[in-house]
């Protein structure tokens, strides 16, 4: 039985990267903070099944502890302050853990177990103020945000740890990819969850920042499949994970609205303050080397991941009003 360490496996991607694995008969660790309120959401249905282990990304000696009691064969490092706003108010804890945990991650694989295959999840956030268009793995980096810098050094120092140690060590380069799952902070899904809101009478408003932005969006249980696909090859190497169409915010909005039987411009009202300090544009994945170095496919459009969401939320905002009806 193969096992593999997830640190960040309450997240989006790590509870999905959980189920996939598991369904593939692995023996999972997951590694979790300790915190008075811990958060298993994400992971309530196969919370038993996951083999639970103490860590902390910026304390060396627990992550060493952690690859010594997993012994993994797979160790996917998706863990990180992974919003994007809030790295400019948190610009040094972003690159203590966004950034510099990526290497104590490292180096306790390569103290412990040098011979395991790393994945490290880097961001299309990296290109930033794009240099060309579409993005690909050869794109120059041109980060836009205190999250951007520091994906950027967790993933050039993956590359020097497998150039310099001979590691299996890779990273995905990871467009954005949402879920019912993805946190209420990230635009997607602040939008189904206010479409749910505004459609069962609970909200009037949405406040938003730019409407004309442009991105890949993907849905994340596809995106998780990439990250094991890149570890079943016989050489590490890095990819980008992308659906190679781009979509509007405003775009976004009228699918989320219109599928609720809502029109967004009734709801919608443009505020400055989510308006970004530095703004990335357009991001755009080229994502043919994946395609066709790991057979990866996409499984979900976009249309279908919106109106997932939705539906979700729609599910979740009445089954919590019912109980405080109760």
């Amino acid at each position: 039985m193969k096992k593999a360490l997830i640190t960040g496996v309450t997240g989006q991607d790590g509870s999905y990267l959980a189920e996939l694995l598991l369904e593939k008969g692995y023996a999972v660790y997951g590694m979790r903070r300790r915190t008075s309120t811990p958060n298993y959401e994400n992971v309530q249905h196969i919370r038993d099944r996951i083999n639970w282990i103490s860590g902390d990304l910026t304390d060396l000696s627990s992550l060493i502890e952690a690859v010594r009691i997993s012994d993994p064969d797979e160790v996917y490092n998706l863990a990180a302050q992974s919003f994007v706003a809030a790295s400019w108010p948190q610009p040094l804890t972003t690159g203590q853990i966004t950034a510099l945990s990526v290497t104590n991650m490292l180096e306790a694989v390569r103290i412990v177990k040098p011979e395991a295959k790393f994945y490290q999840a880097s961001s299309s956030e990296m290109f930033g103020k794009v240099q060309e268009t579409p993005q690909k793995e050869t794109t120059p980096f041109y980060p836009r945000s205190p999250y951007g810098v520091a994906k950027v050094y967790g993933h050039w120092i993956t590359v020097n740890y497998r150039e310099s140690f001979g590691m299996f060590a890779c990273s995905g380069i990871l467009f954005n990819h949402e879920s019912p799952r993805r946190g209420l902070e990230f635009v997607t899904r602040k939008v189904t969850d206010a479409v749910a809101r505004i459609k069962l009478g609970m909200q009037d408003e949405l406040r938003m920042g730019n409407l004309d932005a442009l991105r890949d969006w993907g849905f994340a249980g596809d995106y998780v499949k990439a990250m094991w696909l890149m570890l079943q090859q016989d050489e590490p190497d890095d990819f980008v994970i992308a659906t190679g169409e781009m979509h509007t915010v405003r775009e976004l909005l009228e699918i989320a609205f219109s599928y609720a039987g809502l029109d967004y411009r009734n709801y919608v009202i443009i505020d400055p303050e989510y308006v970004r300090p530095a703004e990335v544009d357009l991001l755009l994945g080229d994502c043919s080397k994946a395609k066709e170095k790991l057979g990866w496919k996409l499984d979900v459009n976009f249309g279908q991941l919106i109106r997932m969401m939705v539906d979700a939320d729609l599910e979740r905002v009445r089954r919590a009003e019912r109980l405080i009806v109760v």
